[in-house]
């Protein structure tokens, strides 16, 4: 069996699924709201050790369909490289259907339309790609390191094989900036292809308090009947071009909702106004939630 170098994170869909670290921390690691990292330092892991984990996992698992590439940004691997991974996978594991992967803004823009079409043929074919917010000004605040139009410009050279699973961190803008926020996140949906979209609540652990504070000095936290309020209007604001999955069912949400937007904006509307005429007896107390 293998040991994995922690701490070690993964999206709550790849729970049941191997995971494979090719790369050791997260290569832009400078987001002001996120902690994950922290006490790694970036590396890429040789081919010689990667391989070495593939066979002593499909070993065990050999039938396993569904693979993650770990740790931040398993994109920033040179093309060649990941290719190789990714035909070495397919050769271990003879029922392999899908690898996915972190996926920054800064990974997609260094890679050519070329390169991501090839690692899709090889089965590279969902992304995990965290939006956060879509205004520039806030963009700048949570240290990001990317714009709007840089945002939308990575998320539109993604080939139509491969799927697009978003996040949006509501309250990420607090009090001052939260309609800013709102739309022109929604600007970036409408103006890509997402798969599937999910909205997070902001929370920040004690070793992002400070730095997130230090770029943030204007901040003032939304309370949760703001956040969904934040939910309702980015809700109203989106006309997607395609069907998107969308879900709110992070630990860190104070309410859960499911649909299928277009077909289903209505009705998750409906529920967000029932649920804030109710007030906070509705919602998921906050012992039970985390970011």
């Amino acid at each position: 069996m293998i040991t994995y170098d922690y701490p070690l994170f993964r999206p709550p869909a790849e729970a049941d699924n191997i995971i494979i670290q090719v790369t050791l921390g997260c290569s832009y690691n400078n987001c002001s709201f996120c902690y994950m990292y922290k006490t790694k330092k970036y590396q890429q892991r040789s081919l010689k050790e990667i391989y070495k984990d593939i066979d002593s996992l499909s070993a065990i698992y050999p039938y396993s369909h569904k693979i993650f590439l770990a740790d931040g940004d398993a994109l920033a691997l040179p093309t060649a490289t990941l290719v190789q991974i990714l035909q070495y996978l397919q050769k271990s594991f003879v029922k392999l259907r899908r690898v996915s992967t972190y996926a920054s803004a800064q990974n997609l823009l260094e890679k050519s339309k070329q390169d991501l079409e090839l690692l899709e043929t090889n089965k590279l074919n969902l992304i995990y790609y965290g939006i956060e917010t879509g205004n520039d000004v806030i963009l700048k605040k949570i240290t990001k390191g990317v714009s709007q139009s840089e945002i939308i410009k990575s998320l539109n050279k993604v080939p139509i094989g491969m799927k697009v699973s978003a996040t949006v961190i509501l309250g990420i803008a607090g009090v001052k900036y939260t309609k800013e926020h709102i739309s022109d996140t929604a600007k970036i949906i409408n103006s890509t292809r997402v798969n599937y979209l999910s909205t997070l609540q902001l929370g920040l652990e004690d070793d992002a308090k400070d730095n997130f504070y230090k770029h943030f000095n204007d901040f003032t936290p939304l309370d949760d009947s703001e956040i969904l309020d934040e939910q309702k209007r980015f809700l109203e604001l989106l006309s997607p071009s395609n069907k998107i999955i969308f879900r709110s069912n992070h630990a860190s949400n104070a309410l859960h909702l499911s649909g299928t937007l277009p077909k289903d904006t209505i009705k998750l509307i409906e529920q967000l106004d029932m649920v804030i005429s109710i007030g906070s007896d509705a919602l998921i107390p906050n012992i039970f939630r985390g970011f």
